[in-house]
């Protein structure tokens, strides 16, 4: 259900390692489908340096604005700017053109972040 490739956060962040010192994060299936329908994503500023927990952004969908966090240690090397046109990348495809930010990472990724089964297990024990 979720790409065994992927780290996740509690808060329904996700992180990507490409293997070259960055990342791709963004929000989850579960976080994009509890949300509804998104309409407008804050990114954050390219070169901007952030902590793991650090809120760098917000997602904003016909039913709430949710806040989202930096899943590790990291500068912003790039932002997703056709979310800017098109919000429903995120509800279409979270883990594709979905994305929110590429992250120069600061170091190792934060090793508090779950694998898939544990990040399944944690979206099973929140919607009992």
């Amino acid at each position: 259900m979720y790409p065994a490739d992927l780290k996740y956060t509690l808060n329904h962040e996700y992180i990507k390692p490409l293997g070259d010192g960055t990342a791709i994060m963004g929000i989850t299936s579960y976080a994009q489908e509890a949300l509804g329908d998104v309409v407008f994503v804050e990114l954050p500023e390219i070169g901007g340096s952030f902590d793991a927990g650090d809120e760098i952004g917000t997602v904003e969908s016909v039913k709430t604005v949710s806040e989202y966090f930096m899943p590790t240690n990291g500068d912003v090397a790039e932002i997703n700017s056709e979310l800017e046109a098109h919000p429903e990348y995120v509800n279409e495809d979270p883990y594709g053109k979905g994305w929110f930010v590429k992250i120069k990472l600061n170091g190792d990724i934060n090793s508090d972040l779950m694998d898939a089964t544990a990040y399944e297990n944690h979206v099973a024990s929140e919607s009992h």
